[in-house]
């Protein structure tokens, strides 16, 4: 039986525990020892990339700015200041200025700009066709077109479909050249892909519940053959976009994928390429977990996307949001820096977008812009003029914006000839039927406001069903005294960025909708209202219009500071750089990922040897893998394991050799381990060492005749009161132990049961007991090698040395001892069970194994020769063993470092030699060395 990091299980201390704990952070000891500088943080890294491009924007304004002859803006501090590249040589200080020649001449050693690969599912121009290869190209809009337009930090190449359809080769070439030109490379879908996919799939499905509007009701069986038949071009499209940036990627490139139309394209281009350095950003809100579940693609969707190295967000909501989706449905580790799975860290953040301010605030001191002013003021003399700018769609909350102002007028009536709503409605799908219905409803409740409080000669409301120009929309800005955004859910909202940025003379007033993204960081400075409430937006309207002036000021100056500091190169400059580091602190941690198991080198040592030993884990080792997500029968097939059927086979062959011994270890009970492997000629070690047999004899126990168990009744009772009260929870009492598993029960309540079920313990039963605590990471095994191993050389008489051994398991951190128990030896001073991860390649002569060393040292005090350490989080474990004398086994004892195997299965972060991806490879493994005995 395994214990998962959703179980806790109680045994007794044998070994009179005592409790250490440390200073550093938990990880391999030996490593305080080393030499190598230290490593720069990752807040480190980000300020220091930070500088380097303030550094640079000064530098670029000066060159622009002054003659040549006096371009020089550097200060002494930025003339030594040093970067750390985020390439293969991770951490080389290179100078990040200019340094001095042979000659005294100036050298210029900025770095040239890193290439940006931007992936969307929208080119940022729309194409128009003149004749068989003329193409006429236009400057599109949206808010990510608008984000990225002051983006110039980067060597930008803009991947995406250009909106048509050009099914002949003549055509695709005249305007990929055309395209060319604006740095824009286009992706060629066919019209069926894009019906299924653009229109089906995404704006279809994924954007309606994104925006927690549901999924279509539509007739249940053929909904289901329109999801699958959608999903299936999602998929195909995803995977044009991703040949497509093959095909032009770099070395050194950075990849950023955008929106919900490609989230299924980080996993087609890791998989092509594992160290392409990807980032994928969401432009809508993600919503919360029980949303996103009703997805029948939710699996899939969450796993391609964690395939990229950084996810990113507008708001700390959304990013959370997508880390509860992972816990709860993949059941994958939410950390404070992400998701984690075995292993690999996808790290999740923030990055609320912004705008290219200076274009805006630029823009009012333009003539055009100046004379629209002018016009838009005569023509709204004496009147306070209210906007609102809006694309016509569902989300946006125009309805619910003008029934409030409907009520505001309702209760005022004294505002009714002094106050005019200017709504700018631009046409968004304008085929389909509920958007026309929305139209419908919108130009009604027009009609009636302006038929109830207008007169001959002014209108309360004044409705555009178009877009406006730049420059026209700049001016409106600028003379509008309060902005209206009442968003029902906006992933970020940048029309009240570009407010605040034309409103430095005016200081208007914003009210904002407390469902739109901008509500996080322009919240201080604006009025925050929730739109389905019409009489607080009503209320909130009369506050705005009658505002002191100091206080619309102060709030104005917020807002105004975060609009100009936030800007869109920041955001993309924030994204790319977190992206590098991120790639940084992956490639750290991949260097503590044991490599893949060099099976041909692993069955050649074992073939060439004449007494070898295989210790085997049970649980995920020989085991089926269990749905993780509780589904069909894995609840309980996982407390009933039963040995994989493919393994029968290689297993009695390996078990009838007369040169092999094989070790079942396990945390299972002993019926578990007898119903098993009862046929086989091996040994067995249950409840983690605890009792020990060979198959063809009786079991043993290896416990302290002393060990008291009146404490099992007490905390039997606790346990199965915390089993009452946590749904799909539950707990087995074995010989000698207690485990209570709460694997498959809701994420956040399990954790929050635990912990109250800790206390209980800790306060209660075993305040005053000899016991272990042991909180599981998905499984643990004794570490009692050294006992057993005793056992097994008395019992078979060995006199030929065993010169192989092959360890493998999903063993918990705290029990991975036993990877290092045959390792070779270490200085003294280090403790022996944490002992480092030796390079294969420095493993070439024969050493002292600890098991060897245990045997040789009779010069010990009887306390210090039976230490064994185990670390387990920041705690470290003193236990004292007993019983078993290794005199008579000294002599079997010859193995080479070479002839070592130590294996984990399905785990990246281990203290083994080598790892297994699954138990699939351990039957691969086994079938082997069966056929190579």
């Amino acid at each position: 039986m395994s214990i998962s990091s959703q179980e806790i299980c109680i045994l007794p201390n044998k070994n009179n525990l005592a409790l250490l704990q440390t200073n550093g952070m938990p990880g391999n000891l030996y490593n305080i020892c080393s030499n190598l500088p230290a490593t720069p943080t990752r807040l480190e890294r980000l300020l220091r990339d930070r500088e380097l491009r303030k550094y640079s924007k000064c530098l670029n304004d000066c060159e622009a700015e002054l003659p040549s002859s006096t371009q020089d803006c550097f200060s002494p501090d930025l003339e030594t200041s040093t970067c750390w590249f985020n390439d293969e040589e991770l951490l080389e200080p290179v100078s990040a200025s200019r340094s001095l020649n042979d000659d005294g001449e100036r050298l210029d050693f900025r770095a040239s700009k890193q290439r940006l690969l931007v992936v969307a599912n929208r080119l940022p121009v729309s194409a128009v066709r003149h004749g068989e290869d003329s193409w006429q190209l236009e400057m599109s809009v949206g808010g990510l077109v608008t984000a990225l337009l002051g983006v110039k930090e980067f060597d930008t190449r803009w991947i995406g479909w250009a909106g048509v359809n050009v099914p002949d080769e003549i055509g695709q070439k005249a305007l990929a050249k055309a395209l060319d030109e604006k740095r824009c490379i286009p992706v060629f879908l066919d019209e069926e892909v894009v019906h299924q996919y653009y229109n089906g799939y995404c704006n279809n499905i994924l954007w309606p519940l994104f925006h927690y509007i549901g999924l279509p009701q539509e007739d249940r069986l053929a909904t289901t053959r329109s999801f699958q038949s959608q999903f299936d071009a999602y998929k195909k499209a995803n995977q044009l976009f991703a040949d497509v940036v093959n095909e032009h990627y770099e070395e050194g490139d950075v990849v950023w994928c955008h929106d919900y139309h490609l989230m299924f394209l980080p996993k087609c281009l890791k998989e092509r390429n594992s160290k392409m350095k990807v980032g994928w950003f969401l432009h809508t809100p993600f919503p919360s977990s029980e949303i996103h579940r009703m997805l029948p693609s939710r699996l899939e969707l969450l796993r391609s996307v964690l395939a990229a190295d950084l996810v990113g967000f507008h708001t700390y909501d959304y990013a959370r949001h997508f880390v509860s989706a992972c816990t709860r449905i993949l059941g994958l580790e939410g950390t404070p820096e992400g998701v984690e799975d075995q292993g690999k860290l996808t790290r999740i953040a923030a990055f609320p977008v912004g705008i290219d301010s200076e274009r805006f605030i630029k823009a009012l001191e333009l003539p055009e812009v100046q004379d629209h002013m002018k016009v838009l003021k005569q023509r709204f003399a004496g009147r306070k003029v209210m906007l609102g700018v809006d694309r016509l769609d569902m989300i946006k909350g125009i309805p619910q914006k003008i029934l409030a102002f409907e009520k505001f007028l309702e209760e005022n009536p004294n505002w009714r000839n002094k106050v005019v709503l200017l709504q700018i409605a631009v046409p968004s799908r304008t085929d389909v039927p509920e958007y026309q219905k929305l139209t419908s409803q919108v130009h009604e409740i027009v009609g009636r406001i302006n038929g109830r409080f207008g007169s001959l000669t002014a209108l309360p409301i004044h409705h555009l069903d178009r877009s406006l120009d730049f420059h026209e929309l700049c001016a409106l800005y600028a003379v509008t005294d309060v902005a209206l955004v009442t968003s029902l859910r906006d992933g970020m909202n940048l029309v009240s960025y570009e407010y605040v940025a034309c409103q430095e003379s005016k200081k208007g007033v914003l009210i904002l909708s407390e469902f739109a993204g901008a509500a996080q960081s322009l919240g201080a400075g604006a009025i925050l209202v929730n739109p389905w409430n019409v009489t607080e937006v009503a209320s909130s309207i009369g506050y705005a219009l009658n505002m002191p002036a100091d206080e619309r000021e102060k709030r104005h100056h917020h807002n105004f500071k975060h609009v100009i500091s936030h800007t869109a190169q920041e955001w993309a400059a924030t994204f790319v750089s977190e992206l590098n580091v991120t790639i940084v602190e992956a490639q750290l941690r991949t260097r503590q990922i044991p490599p893949p198991l060099p099976i041909e080198v692993a069955v050649d040592r074992y073939s060439c040897s004449n007494n070898r030993l295989l210790i085997l884990g049970f649980n995920a080792t020989l085991t089926e893998p269990v749905d993780t997500l509780g589904r069909k029968d894995s609840q309980i097939n996982e407390w009933e394991p039963k040995l994989r059927p493919d393994l029968q086979e290689p297993l009695r062959k390996l078990c009838d050799d007369p040169k092999t011994t094989v070790l079942i270890l396990s945390g299972s009970a002993r019926n578990v381990l007898d119903d098993n492997f009862s046929d086989y000629n091996l040994w067995l070690a249950a409840e983690n060492g605890m009792f020990l047999r060979v198959t063809t004899g009786d079991w043993m126990t290896t416990m302290p005749e002393n060990l008291s168990m009146e404490w099992v009744d007490s905390v039997k009772n606790v346990f199965e009161y915390f089993t009452d009260r946590t749904p799909r929870s539950q707990f087995e009492v074995r010989e000698t132990s207690l485990i209570w598993n709460y694997k498959y029960s809701d994420v956040e309540f399990g954790r929050l049961q635990a912990r109250d079920l800790l206390q209980h313990l800790w306060t209660g039963p075993i305040s005053n007991a000899s016991l272990d605590v042991v909180q599981g990471r998905r499984s643990v095994e004794g570490a009692a090698i050294d006992r057993i191993l005793g056992e097994i050389v008395h019992n078979k008489g060995m006199k030929e040395p065993i010169d192989y051994v092959l360890c493998i398991g999903h063993f918990l951190t705290k029990d991975e001892d036993i990877y290092t128990f045959f390792e070779p030896e270490l200085p003294s001073e280090v403790p022996a069970s944490v002992r480092p991860q030796v390079p294969t390649q420095v493993r070439t002569s024969t050493a002292g194994s600890r098991a060897a060393l245990l045997l040789k040292q009779n010069s010990m005090s009887a306390v210090e020769q039976n230490k064994s350490y185990s670390i387990d989080g920041d705690t470290l474990h003193l236990m004292v063993t007993d019983r078993i004398s290794f005199q008579e086994g000294s002599s079997v004892l010859d193995l080479q470092a070479n002839d070592y195997f130590s294996c984990s299965v399905a785990r990246k972060r281990s203290n083994s030699r080598y790892r297994l991806q699954s138990s699939d490879e351990v039957v691969t493994l086994l079938r082997e060395l069966a056929d190579h005995r």
